[in-house]
């Protein structure tokens, strides 16, 4: 069993997400999603989709990047 880095739950079916030279040890999707999903720079919700990263920020679509005044992004449908 391994601890939960959000909640702190000792669950026997934690798993861990190895990231950026990091590992990570959770007990749900949903606290992973909490740690680890990255912010719209734009409208602040978690990004769980593709989103869009540009100049090393996130938005969740091209709709908030054009809102903030990027150019050039296309959504890809």
């Amino acid at each position: 069993m391994a601890r939960c880095e959000v909640c702190g739950n000792d669950y026997g079916m934690s798993f861990e997400v190895h990231a950026q030279g990091a590992v990570h040890v959770f007990d749900c999707f949903a606290c992973a999603i909490h740690r680890m999903a990255p912010i719209c720079e734009h409208c602040r919700v978690q990004i769980i989709g593709q989103g869009v990263e540009v100049d090393g920020n996130w938005y969740c679509g091209g709709h908030c990047a054009r809102a903030e005044g990027k150019v050039g992004i296309v959504d890809r449908v």
